[in-house]
């Protein structure tokens, strides 16, 4: 399905995947940081058992001092959840997506001199 046109371009959607890790609350504000820094996140969601504790939508392009409002709030959560889980929406990168390019053909056999 065709996202959108613009300029000449065609734009597909983004295809997304979810992961879990589970983490101890002293190791929680370690663990986004460090996801947050990865680059291809979209969402970052902390349960406690089945329960959705903070959720934090981010976006493409997002620059580090948007991140300590939300590394404040994990901080905070840290120090009041003890097993919990963080639950990441990942973009796939265009490397995961697209096949690698074919082999180069084989150079042609040289003769030898005479």
């Amino acid at each position: 399905m065709v996202k959108a046109y613009q300029k000449g371009r065609i734009e597909m959607p983004e295809k997304t995947f979810w992961e879990t890790i589970k983490v101890q609350g002293g190791e929680l504000l370690d663990q986004v940081r460090k996801i947050l820094h990865e680059g291809n996140v979209r969402r970052v969601r902390i349960k406690q058992e089945d329960r959705v504790v903070a959720e934090f939508p981010l976006t493409v392009g997002v620059v580090g001092t948007v991140f300590a409002p939300i590394l404040a709030a994990v901080g905070a959560l840290a120090a009041l959840l003890t097993d919990c889980s963080i639950e990441v929406e990942r973009a796939e990168t265009s490397a995961e997506t697209e096949p690698p390019p074919p082999p180069p053909p084989p150079p042609p056999p040289t003769e030898p001199a005479a």
